[in-house]
This record gives C-alpha cells, structure tokens and sequence, in this order.
C-alpha cells in the first residue's frame, strides 16, 4: 500500500462539498429520472454491482437502469443465456435508457457511492471484480486512488479508447493527481456533456472484455504491451458500462 499522497485530504474534503452540493441541486432531477425508469421499466429503479474501489476492497455502484431486465424477444435474462447477453444488451436497451446514457444522467446516484468515500469525483472509472486478477502490477495502481465517476480517460476519448490507452491515463492520473488537474478534468466533462459527442460513442451494447495484458521482454530495458480483449461483452452479467 503506497503512502498517502499530499493531496488525497484536500480532495476528499473537495468530495464531500461538491458532491453535497450536485445532490441538492440535481434532487429534483433524479426524483423524475427515478419515476421515469419505474414507468417505463419497472422495479428496481437503481442498478447495483460490486466494483473494486480503493486498494481493491470491493464496494456496491449505484446507477439508475437503463436497461429492461429480460430480453423483450425470448423473455430471458443474461444470466439464463450468458453465451448471447451482448445481443441481447442492444435488445434490452430502452429508449430512456439510451437518453439516460447520453446525458449521463444514469450515473447520478454515483454521488450517494462519492458521499460514502467508496469513490470519488474524478478517478479512474471503476472496473469489474472480475478484471483483479488479470491486472499486471502497474495496471493494479489504478487502485491506489478511489475510482471516480469521471477521470482522464474519459476526457481523453472515453469509449474510443482501447484498454492499452485507457490504463496509461488511468495511472497518469495517480500518479499527476492535484487539484488543478481534477478542476480540468471536471471542465473538459461538462463540455463534453454539453457537446454530447464522446458520449454518443457509448450509447450502444457493452464493449468487450479485458481478458489480460500480456506483457513482452523484447530487450534490455523495453518492453512491449499486448492488449488483448474478448469478444463476450457483458459476459453475462447484465447491465455494465464503465
């Protein structure tokens, strides 16, 4: 466990503020945005999953459904057909949801988990449990910060970005994390929500899996990265967007 990093107690006391603050402004939008989801896709409102949050220690994400449960086609569920859940993510997506999505609105009730201190404003996005075990220990650093509801990457080219240039942000962010650059992490957001144009990129099924990155010796002091990725989507888990 690395020492703790000068800025960590300012930032998590610019945390607490702001996300106060964002909750109080945008309570009558997430009261309509919860009604709206229970109209059109029933019960439950919110959709929790257990990411991996400071240090690894895992921790419940809370985010409004964009997605209806069963497959409106066959009626199942991915768990019941995990070999065709990406398929049937396209199918499950709801017209609200895809809205949700595009204004991020979804990713509201990520200020309750910011509240709490299990993340922060700006991180690295948090990933699957699943992913843990297939982290090289630089990739693992990306832990060494609470993960955020938005970070470099995701100003950087979001879903446009492959897993090899998404790590390489996420730990320039730990590693350059300051107060300036989080107050221009959170400027080039609300651009980018204003433009709306990175943010279409993600409105569609999940993308692939990280299955691991294989790391090549090809000399003394280099090293190339491989990336690789699956083909499985959601795997099966349901509704996932990082």
């Amino acid at each position: 466990m690395n020492a703790r990093h000068p800025y960590d107690r300012t930032k998590r006391l610019l945390d607490l503020v702001l996300s106060m603050i964002i909750l109080l402004l945008a309570a009558p939008v997430m009261v309509a945005v919860a009604l709206a989801v229970a109209a059109t896709m029933g019960r439950p409102v919110l959709f929790r999953q257990t990411r991996p949050g400071l240090h690894g220690r895992p921790f419940v994400m809370l985010k409004f459904r964009t997605m209806l449960t069963a497959d409106p086609v066959t009626g199942s569920t991915p768990a019941e057909r995990p070999g065709e859940a990406t398929a049937s993510d396209g199918l499950r997506l709801t017209r609200l949801g895809r809205w949700l999505r595009a204004t991020s609105l979804d990713e509201l009730p990520n200020l309750w988990n910011v509240l709490r201190g299990e993340m922060s404003l700006v991180g690295p996005r948090p990933l699957r449990m699943m992913y843990l075990d297939r982290y090289t220990p630089e990739q693992f650093r990306r832990h060494d910060v609470r993960p955020g509801m938005t970070g470099l990457a995701q100003i950087r080219g979001r879903a446009g970005l492959d897993w090899h240039q998404k790590f390489a942000y996420d730990l320039r962010y730990v590693d350059e994390r300051s107060l300036g650059l989080d107050l221009r992490i959170l400027l080039g957001t609300a651009g980018i929500l204003v433009r709306r144009d990175v943010v279409a990129a993600s409105l569609g099924p999940t993308g692939p899996d990280f299955v691991g990155l294989a790391t090549l010796t090809t000399g003394p002091g280099t090293r190339d990265e491989l990336a690789t990725v699956g083909a499985t989507g959601t795997g099966g888990s349901g509704e996932v967007r990082a």
